[in-house]
């Protein structure tokens, strides 16, 4: 793996004057296992880099042009010779517009400062784009974190493209009661770094305390603000190494920045060397320790009397010193090797193979309805997630369409995209499963791939579709392939031509026990022979004037090739629908029942009343040209050649009760067994995830 990380314009990368960056790129990258494949890039006039891997970015400035501008341009070219796999860069959003033409490139972000101050990360229009075309985006502290998503939703909040990774530093074994009585102050000599609030407190101090002196490291050309005593020591700008010497020895050392520092170097050095560090609770420096003291209130009399405290109470001291050094765990070895997790993961295709998911179903669970559509597919498949073990968010997309509907929202996708995003942001799921869900938009599953790429997508699709007569349904289902990982229908793709080729994988009708619990062979005390309920659309739930249905043709016909069957029909003839209990209460008092779909037969296609008959336990007439015979035996379920077989064999099962039942019996029990909720679910899961491919299903050998 090659990585090129890009510093800020001007960061120097030099043992000479090295920022807080470049102090940590070289700590952690000396650690890490891509070491030998890793170049920095930067630009510096100092002649000392902090390592061998620095390539200095040869740059000529030119009027009238943005020295970011030419900067950039001058590391893509050098870019270009090297072919990272991953670039990363660092504290400068504005430099990543200038990567648009790049492809096939890892881009990774680390922000250093709050990003609401930064060009390029100020507006939420910028910060969204910054999520969305890098593949990380690192934050040095919570604090940092917050600033960024402030006005941003979950949605953007919860990416996994999101990190926090603290800065770090080694970790030195110091022997705490060899600590010389030093108080130190490392940093630029501000009012920002809160130095003038130090010079007060430290001057009182050292006339208080004869035995103590104070180490000041730091300076500020364009700020002067100077405390004088003959043991306040003042060094000047030092390099990394000799502060990390001066904490060594440091009892007490004091952080009291005024402005919210996005982190904070020398607190976390200081507390990695043992010291009692006292900081301001300013931005994100409460994250830089473990153990010290947290000023509420800063002003120079807060800071004396910390100090003051610490001095007189050794005891105290020492147990925050101690505690500092054995609890510091942000070290180069630690940091370096979750960066380099980061940077492995985005190059592996992960098989979760979690035993516990989380999945938001998104499908019609028609709560409008009051109950009268509750046996659905839907909810059986729901119910299969649940029986496997796992949480189940879900949103019926036509109901939430349904009560959003408004002049500024004519079909209501604009809610329901937009709550689609909140609890995706909120419940961040692992599968994502829709069923029939149209107004779900690919715009949004293209940003769901985009920020939450490790979450799988997946439809299944119940309705009839072919190239001939069920074109528009066929369309629907092709309009979200594309962004998804696996889809499943109940006609069989091998009879769709326009289906080969694409991962589509057939499902049956599921049938669950607590839906499918009659068990009609056992009603001795059925008044009708034949059952079938037709409707001309579930949502409508009435039949519609002027609509032909050629069921309507068949079953007409077949009430006139007998007169000795007594017919239990709905939905045809001005007999209404019938749905939910009404439905289960009008089969049980049937003997059979005719499974019947619109259009010609397709291979394995059945709506989902096969479920419902076969699983209730009642003898089901079943087309011969529909192929189930592969699935179902003939002991199970009773196949048909054409109108007149369908006639005879309904008069010879209408007085064999023995065999009738039995055959029901042992039809329900195959389906509860092998193609229950809990089955499908699973067989859903496995192919989307690509796991447990030597497990194979019934509908699968066949």
């Amino acid at each position: 793996m090659k990585i090129s990380i890009l510093l800020p314009y001007k960061e120097d990368y030099s043992k000479d004057y090295a920022g807080a960056v470049s102090i940590f790129i070289n700590g952690v990258n000396k650690n890490s296992k891509f070491n030998s494949t890793t170049r920095i890039y930067g630009n510096t006039t100092y002649k000392n880099p902090l390592s061998k891997n620095y390539v200095n970015i040869p740059f000529e400035k030119k009027f009238l042009q943005s020295s970011s501008k030419i900067y950039v341009k001058n590391f893509i070219n050098l870019e270009k010779k090297i072919n990272s796999d991953i670039i990363e860069i660092h504290n400068r959003p504005t430099y990543l517009k200038y990567f648009n033409n790049f492809k096939n490139k890892k881009f990774v972000f680390y922000f250093h400062n709050d990003p609401l101050s930064m060009n390029g990360s100020s507006t939420i229009k910028d910060r969204i784009f910054i999520i969305s075309f890098c593949q990380k985006v690192i934050f040095n502290s919570e604090w940092t974190k917050k600033r960024f998503f402030i006005g941003l939703s979950k949605f953007y909040q919860n990416s996994e493209k999101i990190e926090v990774i603290y800065q770090s530093t080694t970790k030195k074994k110091v022997n705490i009661l060899k600590k010389e009585k030093i108080i130190s102050f490392v940093g630029k000599l501000n009012k920002s770094k809160g130095y003038d609030l130090f010079g007060k407190a430290i001057i009182k101090i050292l006339k208080e305390f004869k035995d103590w002196k104070a180490y000041v490291l730091g300076d500020e050309p364009r700020e002067e603000i100077d405390f004088n005593h003959d043991r306040l020591i003042k060094l000047g700008y030092k390099s990394n190494q000799k502060v990390l010497k001066l904490f060594e020895k440091t009892s007490i050392a004091v952080t009291c920045s005024r402005w919210d520092e996005p982190f904070g170097r020398s607190s976390l050095e200081a507390s990695s060397r043992g010291c009692a560090v006292i900081i301001s609770n300013k931005g994100g420096l409460p994250e830089t320790i473990t153990d010290g003291i947290i000023l509420n209130n800063l002003n120079s009399f807060s800071i004396y009397n910390e100090i003051k405290n610490l001095i007189n109470n050794k005891k105290k001291r020492l147990r925050i010193q101690r505690n500092s050094l054995n609890n510091f765990y942000l070290d180069n070895k630690f940091i370096s090797k979750k960066i380099d997790n980061y940077r492995s993961n985005l190059f592996k295709i992960v098989k979760q193979q979690r035993k516990k998911l989380k999945i938001l179903h998104i499908t019609n669970f028609n709560e409008r309805h009051n109950g009268r559509l509750f046996y659905n597919t839907g909810r059986r498949l729901n119910n299969g997630f649940i029986k496997l073990g796992h949480t189940v968010q879900t949103l019926s997309d036509r109901d939430v369409i349904s009560r959003e509907r408004k002049i500024s929202d004519i079909t209501g996708a604009k809610s329901l995209n937009s709550k689609f995003f909140e609890i995706v942001g909120n419940y961040k799921p692992h599968l994502i499963v829709l069923g029939h869900a149209d107004l779900i938009l690919n715009e949004s599953l293209s940003e769901i791939k985009n920020f939450y790429p490790s979450i799988k997508l997946c439809q299944w699709f119940l309705d009839k579709m072919d190239d001939r007569s069920w074109i528009s349904n066929k369309k629907r289902f092709l309009k979200k392939i594309s962004y998804l990982d696996t889809s499943f229908c109940t006609t069989h793709p091998s009879d769709i031509s326009s289906l080969k080729g694409k991962k589509v994988k057939f499902i049956p009708n599921p049938v669950d026990e607590s839906f499918e619990n009659l068990k009609v062979y056992e009603n001795k005390e059925a008044k009708y022979d034949l059952f079938f309920a037709l409707s001309h659309g579930v949502h409508r739930g009435t039949l519609k004037k002027g609509k032909k249905d050629n069921r309507e043709l068949f079953l007409k016909k077949l009430i006139n090739t007998n007169n000795e069957i007594r017919f239990n029909f709905f939905g045809i003839n001005f007999k209404q629908p019938i749905w939910a209990e009404e439905f289960k209460n009008e089969l049980v008092k049937s003997k059979m029942a005719l499974n019947l779909s619109q259009g010609d037969a397709l291979k394995f296609y059945s709506s989902d009343r096969i479920a419902q008959l076969v699983g209730n336990g009642i003898l089901t007439f079943v087309d011969i040209k529909t192929k189930l015979n592969k699935i179902f035996k003939d002991d199970e379920v009773i196949f048909y050649n054409n109108i007149n077989d369908l006639s005879k064999k309904i008069m010879f099962y209408k007085d064999n009760s023995t065999m009738r039942n039995k055959i029901a019996k042992k039809g329900m029990l195959k389906y509860h067994k092998l193609m229950n909720s809990k089955i499908v679910s699973e067989y859903i899961i496995n192919e989307t995830f690509n796991i447990n491919s030597n497990k194979k299903y019934l509908w699968e050998k066949k």
